[in-house]
């Protein structure tokens, strides 16, 4: 029983974006590094933070706080670089530290509340409630722009 309940929960990995705590699903991450400038691309959307070298793969780094509308990043010593799979493309998101890895139950994720804006919903697949704490789960899907998403399929 316990062994069947363990592999229905979600296997998420915390970081924190100011004070602000959120989550993505543990499978798309593939490696979290520590901050690296980045080498800036002309013409990039202001949350582009540039490209850095990944073992000699071209690394697109995207300032999650400002892709989320949060602001600007100012990475520090604590900042960290997810590494993620988005289609079948490899993305670094630049948060400002990474926290834990924690198991939720399915039934702890409560939708999205409606504000009246459908940004929200489309970076936010639903909220966690865990130890008195309300952690927003990130969407991957709509990270990228439109156009970067249909090469990254």
């Amino acid at each position: 029983m316990d062994a069947e309940r363990h592999s229905e929960s979600l296997e998420l990995i915390s970081f924190l974006i100011d004070d602000q705590e959120f989550c993505l699903d543990i499978m798309a991450v593939r490696e979290i590094r520590g901050w690296t400038a980045a080498t800036p691309l002309p013409h990039s959307p202001p949350f582009v933070r540039g490209v850095i070298n990944l073992r000699g793969a071209v690394l697109p780094i995207l300032d999650l706080k400002a892709r989320l509308g949060l602001g600007e990043a100012q990475p520090n010593a604590r900042s960290a670089i997810i590494v993620v799979h988005i289609g079948r493309r490899l993305v670094g998101l630049l948060v400002d530290g990474v926290s834990e890895i924690l198991a939720a139950d399915p039934a702890t994720v409560q939708p999205t509340p409606n504000v009246g804006c459908e940004v929200v919903s489309r970076f936010v697949r639903g909220i966690i409630a865990l130890e008195g704490r309300m952690i927003s789960w990130v969407a991957l899907d709509d990270i990228l722009p439109p156009e970067e998403a249909a090469e990254a399929a």
